[in-house]
């Protein structure tokens, strides 16, 4: 019999400790202030019992539409505190998309930036009745932070909050579809947090350098391993590669998590402008593929190379370490600890090793569900030959004789043309190591013999490059069944803010055209 209690605590109790233990720690930097870990806790909690006397209970949703800076982490993690919860937005979402997430999460409270609010006056009649609205300052319709923090105490507020208790709603990125809130319990959240710092390699000294917006849940993953860690965040307002390498260098930065696309941007940047980068001790990509030609000039470039994580916010996650790149450098890695991977047929039984399928994951970092969309958590599930309940991914991919992930593609981004399934990642891989090649996405286009064909949208670095030569140079490269039917130039690909190239756009703009 246990004489002694064993504790298992959440996360807004593992912070108010570090307050309490690591106080005069630093733990956040931003561009407006220096705050230590008491003074954070502090004004979290301060925050967190504000909103609770002015009305919001426990599993109340507030929606969080804010720029990056201390505001919106105490927007965040004031609200975890309170046992609400949050819904953070990305920022560059239209006014339908808003209306239509912050309809469906059924918010009762609403945390706006000032530089947001205007649009916020246009939107509310839109929004559900009787919102608690908070902006940064006071004004007609709006309740400042300040004021509602104000008076309050400092301590973490007697919320009962259990392992299944929601902690926020995140809404997917709909590069293939509509949006869905993913939802997180604090139990999870916790694990996860657990999960990754040790795949990540963060400790207590980290100082993570934060520059995707903090409503990503990449940004998510280094907040909360930093956190959970009691390290430091060093957050920037957005992305600037230049900046980067000077705070990188200033700071004595030791993480940070980044897509792709940023990544090239800091190589082109150090390139032009070196700077000691020595520091880092670990970086993470994420959120698209990392080319094997980026991923090696990183490593030639930072010490501790890179950590690429695949994953999807519902809670499949594997990570390549660095010292595992070298000869498998297209591989994403394997699961977490504590997490399994299968891959499966057209046919929902197991692939062969090295026979590509999709990706089903299960462990104790898997998201509860969708918020309140039984539809889409039915189409998420598999169940196996025993009885047990696996995440489908909806990515295609496949497994070599070491068990490391290699990954193929997204289902839904799969041609078929001629019968034969095509992965346009496979030839997008072929197309970048093109030298007048910035960027390139292939979508599958109609056509007239094989049903669907695949074609490139590319942007270049050099312009006077010839699409003919072009098309050339990619078919003599690619298989029969992969050969392209046109290239086409294009200024810039629609990305979301977390670096995914929006092929559902692209498909709209140029998959209609009819090809032989």
């Amino acid at each position: 019999m246990r004489e002694f209690p064993a504790l298992s605590p959440l996360l807004p109790e593992i912070l108010a400790l570090h307050g309490r233990w690591r106080s005069e720690k630093l733990a956040v930097v931003t561009d407006e202030t220096h705050k230590t870990w008491s003074e954070f806790v502090a004004d979290n909690h301060h925050f967190a019992h504000g909103l609770l006397a002015a009305g919001i209970k426990p599993a109340d949703r507030v929606g969080v539409f804010m720029g990056n800076g201390y505001p919106m982490l105490t927007a965040l993690f004031g609200t975890l505190a309170s046992g609400a919860v949050s819904v953070p937005l990305n920022t560059s979402v239209s006014d339908a998309a808003i209306v239509a997430m912050l309809g469906d999460a059924g918010i009762s409270a609403l945390i706006v930036s000032d530089e947001y609010r205007g649009r916020f006056d246009a939107l509310l009649p839109q929004l559900p009745e009787g919102l608690l609205c908070i902006s940064d300052t006071e004004t007609s319709g709006w309740q400042s932070m300040a004021c509602l923090a104000s008076g309050q105490p400092d301590t973490l507020p007697k919320v009962s909050l259990s392992h299944d208790a929601p902690l926020n709603i995140i809404y997917s990125s709909g590069t293939t579809g509509l949006p869905k809130g993913i939802l997180h319990t604090h139990g999870g959240r916790r694990d996860w947090a657990y999960d990754l710092t040790i795949a990540l390699r963060y400790h207590g000294g980290a100082r993570t350098l934060l520059t995707i917006g903090l409503y990503s849940n990449i940004s998510w993953v280094a907040m909360l391993c930093t956190l959970l860690c009691g390290g430091a965040l060093i957050v920037h307002p957005r992305f600037d590669a230049l900046a980067f390498l000077e705070t990188v260098e200033a700071q004595s930065i030791t993480h940070t998590a980044m897509v792709p696309i940023q990544f090239q941007r800091v190589l082109e940047a150090q390139a032009q402008s070196p700077h000691d980068l020595s520091s880092m001790q670990a970086m993470m990509s994420c959120g698209s593929p990392l080319h094997e030609g980026l991923k090696r000039a990183l490593f030639e470039e930072f010490p501790c190379g890179v950590i690429e994580l695949y994953g999807l916010t519902e809670g499949i996650i594997t990570t390549l370490d660095p010292e595992d790149a070298d000869g498998r450098w297209s591989s994403v890695g394997k699961p977490l600890v504590g997490t399994d991977l299968l891959i499966i047929g057209d046919d929902d039984k197991p692939c062969a090793q090295g026979e590509s399928g999709e990706i089903v994951s299960r462990g104790r970092i898997t998201m509860p569900g969708y918020w309140q969309r039984e539809d889409a958590n039915a189409a998420a599930r598999y169940v196996d030959a025993d009885g047990q309940l696996w995440l489908r991914s909806g990515d295609i991919g496949y497994l070599d004789a070491q068990g490391y992930l290699y990954i193929v593609d997204r289902k839904k981004d799969m041609i078929l043309s001629g019968g034969q399934n095509i992965y346009p990642q496979d030839i997008e891989a072929v197309l970048v190591t093109h030298p007048a090649i910035e960027d390139v996405a292939v979508i599958g286009a109609s056509s007239e013999r094989w049903g669907e064909t695949p074609i490139a949208l590319v942007v270049m670095r050099d312009e006077d490059t010839a699409m003919a030569s072009l098309l050339e140079w990619a078919n003599e490269r690619l298989g029969k069944q992969q050969r392209l039917a046109d290239c086409i130039p294009i200024g810039e690909l629609p990305r979301n803010p977390n670096g995914k190239i929006l092929k559902r756009e692209l498909r709209k703009q140029y998959g209609e055209k009819a090809y032989a």
